[in-house]
């Protein structure tokens, strides 16, 4: 059986994504169900209805004091699946004709974990994701969970999500996944489209999700020496930041920065550059937002 698992809270969205994959489980030859673990506290109970009995529904209370609990429910919806074979997405995202079958069929033929594409709903990647090596078939050193899949036993290998994160735990699981030996195997046409929100929300998502990168290497301790080389964002662009106020006081007061200004900016312009085909603007205010989020969680803001 395949459990597709969508975790949600306040997101009316989600009555077209439930749609979406009850056609796409419809279509399997195979056995599914579709388990959503909701926070909204009631809110959402006329989706709920909408769907039964077709969708198993449950509510999901947080712990006291607990804020965000996406881990939380990502690690009670795999308890509550029934399937071997775990699929995680979002609510408010759409899958492309195909997307569910293509998604799986590497686990059918000796995968453990896969990751699908994702895509704005004007078609544009906006998060390349990391190959471990390219090749005919490629492996992901990470990915996010809204176009994932994976066995139960790759799950159980690690624990299940650390209800530690608030934001990452996500990445932080596919960390884990690599790490003890199971590799995430890229199925590039197994798209899912997503709306990924006004400019705003997209700031505030790049923040949280700077805030979380930090938090990341804070635990994976090893992962440090190559930062650089796999993951430079966390590392340009708060250093950009932080070396932007001695830059406008060097401006403000004319002193000589011929030498120095060119290579300062060239912090932004390469990536802003390797990523031109998103917007160059786009990209930078993105950037810096993240890089905004990775200091707020250095210093403890």
């Amino acid at each position: 059986m395949i459990s597709v698992v969508i975790i949600s809270k306040d997101e009316p969205a989600l009555d077209e994504t439930l749609t979406d994959v009850a056609a796409q489980l419809a279509a399997l030859a195979e056995p599914g169900e579709i388990v959503v673990i909701d926070a909204s506290s009631g809110r959402l109970d006329h989706i709920r209805r909408a769907h039964e009995p077709a969708v198993r529904w449950l509510d999901f209370q947080p712990a006291a004091g607990i804020r965000v609990s996406i881990p939380h429910q990502r690690n009670a919806g795999v308890r509550a699946a029934r399937g071997d074979i775990i699929v995680f997405t979002d609510a408010g995202c759409r899958p492309l004709p195909g997307w569910l079958e293509r998604l799986v069929a590497p686990l059918h033929t000796g995968e453990s974990v896969t990751a699908g594409v994702s895509q704005d709903l004007d078609g544009e990647i906006l998060y390349e994701l990391p190959p471990e090596h390219a090749d005919e078939v490629t492996y992901l050193r990470e990915s996010p969970t809204l176009n994932f899949a994976f066995r139960r036993a790759a799950f159980d290998a690690v624990g299940g999500f650390d209800e530690s994160f608030q934001y990452g735990s996500d990445v932080d699981f596919s960390w884990r996944i690599n790490d003890i030996g199971y590799r995430i195997r890229c199925v590039p046409d197994a798209i899912l489209a997503h709306d990924y929100g006004t400019p705003r929300r997209q700031r505030r998502r790049a923040y949280t999700y700077g805030k979380a990168r930090a938090r990341l290497y804070r635990k994976h301790k090893a992962r440090r020496k190559s930062v650089l080389r796999n993951d430079p964002l966390v590392v340009v662009y708060p250093l950009f930041l932080i070396g932007l106020p001695v830059t406008l006081v060097f401006l403000f007061l004319g002193l000589p920065l011929l030498l120095i200004f060119p290579l300062y900016l060239l912090l932004l312009l390469i990536p802003a550059w390797r990523n031109r085909s998103h917007g160059v603007v786009r990209v930078l205010i993105d950037h810096l937002w993240f890089g905004a989020g990775v200091l707020a969680e250095l210093t403890g803001r």
